[in-house]
């Protein structure tokens, strides 16, 4: 496939993509840019522009666009996402027997679940993505429960552990799918662990993170978004590829430089 055409289908993915997944799939188009620098900057603005919610993909065109060998750069990228330990370290890091509450089909966070037999999971049917996941961790004979969107307050109350997955993260809070503030609201309430999941690309540096939170602070109507804005003093812990970390030493960390030229857009 032309990578014009690749970068092309990449844009184009809707929110439903997995955000690593994704990034992976727009590290392969934008190694062709490598002889392309002006293509290369246009390449990277679009991908932003089109999933701006998405730490990986900042962390993706960040990486290539500061790198004097970007086509390396971008393959090194993709090899990375592809080795992200995270969900093997939060799977080490859940305590043993616990009752976890996620929302919807968490990246990292699923897996994690399904390789624990003996956690016992609330999966709460956000976006309707729940009762796949039910069904995944039965499976794997795991034992978990649907919940409805109107239980979320109870399914953390009566739950050990609360886990969110971050799409992205900064220094004053992280992107994660609606319901996400709600559920970490009443587990600060109840006294119920809060832990974030933010995989490899997610924790930005301020300047990014705040072009990107951008797009969510400015929403119309935010009851209608699929994502929504976690204040990260709702969270106690991050869980990363390379361990579970204070909050405020996994924000101090992040990924990856700062690419002004992510800053001008092209929408």
């Amino acid at each position: 496939m032309h990578p014009i055409e690749r970068l092309r289908l990449v844009a184009r993915a809707g929110a439903e993509g997995r955000s690593a997944l994704l990034a992976r799939e727009a590290a392969t188009a934008l190694a062709m840019f490598s002889d392309d620098p002006a293509g290369l900057v246009t390449a990277c603005r679009r991908l932003v522009d089109r999933h701006p919610t998405s730490g990986p993909m900042w962390w993706l065109a960040a990486r290539v666009l500061v790198s004097s060998d970007p086509g390396g750069e971008a393959w090194r990228s993709s090899e990375e996402l592809d080795d992200d330990a995270t969900a093997s370290v939060l799977a080490a890091c859940i305590p043993d027997d616990s009752v976890v509450t996620v929302l919807g089909w968490p990246e990292q966070s699923s897996v994690a679940l399904v390789a624990r037999g003996d956690v016992e999971s609330r999966v709460v049917d956000v976006l309707g993505d729940g009762a796949g996941l039910v069904r995944r961790l039965t499976a794997a004979g795991s034992d978990s429960a649907l919940v409805a969107e109107s239980g979320i307050g109870a399914a953390v109350v009566s739950s050990d552990l609360v886990l969110i997955d971050a799409v992205a993260m900064g220094d004053d809070g992280l992107v994660a799918v609606t319901g996400a503030r709600a559920a970490a609201a009443v587990a600060r309430h109840a006294g119920v662990a809060v832990w974030a999941v933010a995989g490899l690309g997610c924790v930005l540096p301020r300047a990014l993170w705040q072009a990107l939170r951008s797009e969510l602070d400015g929403s119309p109507e935010p009851w209608e978004d699929v994502e929504e804005i976690v204040p990260i003093d709702l969270v106690d812990a991050v869980a990363r590829p390379g361990g579970l970390e204070r909050v405020a030493d996994a924000v101090a960390k992040p990924d990856c430089g700062l690419a002004p030229e992510l800053l001008r857009r092209v929408s």
